[in-house]
């Protein structure tokens, strides 16, 4: 480590001017297509022109398309937005919370003990990850119809859940393997239960993974489409993601709707990784370095 610092520091004016080039235009890379959908969303129509920099003239701007997005002014309108975005919230948290309730033990036990079927079990799990969520869609349409569930909240979470499981195993398993054992093992010889030693020890340890799993899980439920799209056919149950879908004809687009739909559909999701950023970074890195 010590020796990258100083060849670092060795490192020509010319070097690092180059470096920092190279970095610079990456980053306008990456930014460039975000910087034309808040243009879009923030113009006049929002239909797209040719320039150079996607940065909207002034006389230009306006609140155009998220009013219409909203139903800003439309009392029925702005109700149907926003029971469209409760219905979003409330099935992506469901979502993460019945995954990781469920994942967590299953995790746990499949990282600290041995049993009949655990091998299979694993690979079991392994192989429905192999499978895109919308090669069942016909046969979730089917069970949920016969459950009396299409078209609603609940139905939609079981289906989300289901897929979100797996993956939250995986995870957690992988961030239990690397919890030493022999912090639980203390706490029993203190007089800790084996439920104990996984509540007051192993949980609190694993909270960075758990926080990470979560947010997979709350993503992955969030921007979903196909599935949503196939369950759901009444208006006032749809997600967002398949309220923007609407303003994507066969013949006309609403760029302008549509961008600024995009950017109200990220607003949540960015306010989840600023608050648990640091549960994040913890999370991504556990398991990386042996203590």
């Amino acid at each position: 480590m010590s020796a990258d610092l100083a060849q670092n520091d060795r490192a020509s004016p010319l070097e690092r001017m180059a470096v920092n080039a190279i970095l610079v235009i990456a980053v306008i890379y990456a930014l460039y297509p975000v910087l034309w959908v808040i243009s879009l969303a923030f113009s006049k129509g929002g239909t797209p022109e040719l320039r150079a920099l996607p940065i909207p003239r002034y006389r230009d701007l306006s609140l155009d398309n998220f009013r219409l997005v909203t139903g800003w002014g439309d009392p029925a309108r702005s109700w149907l937005f926003v029971r469209q975005l409760g219905n979003s919230l409330i099935v992506s948290l469901a979502t993460a919370a019945g995954a990781i309730l469920i994942a967590t033990p299953t995790a746990y036990a499949l990282a600290r003990h041995e049993f009949v079927g655990k091998s299979a079990g694993l690979r079991t799990l392994l192989l429905t990850q192999m499978f895109p969520g919308v090669a069942s869609a016909v046969p979730l349409y089917l069970i949920l119809d016969a459950l009396h569930l299409l078209d609603t909240r609940t139905g939609l979470v079981l289906v989300y859940a289901a897929t979100a499981v797996p993956f939250a195993i995986f995870q957690l398993r992988g961030a239990f393997l690397a919890i030493p054992v022999d912090l639980e093992e203390a706490a029993m010889v203190d007089g800790a239960t084996r439920t104990q030693a996984f509540l007051k020890v192993a949980l609190p340890a694993a909270r960075p993974a758990i926080a990470v799993t979560a947010l997979f899980a709350f993503m992955s439920a969030w921007n979903e489409f196909i599935l949503a799209a196939t369950l759901l056919g009444r208006e006032s149950a749809f997600t967002l993601p398949v309220v923007l879908q609407s303003y994507v004809g066969e013949y006309n687009t609403s760029w302008g709707a549509f961008a600024a739909g995009a950017i109200l559909v990220s607003v949540p999701v960015m306010a989840l990784f600023y608050v648990a950023q640091r549960q994040l970074v913890s999370g991504l890195t556990s398991g990386g370095v042996k203590g």
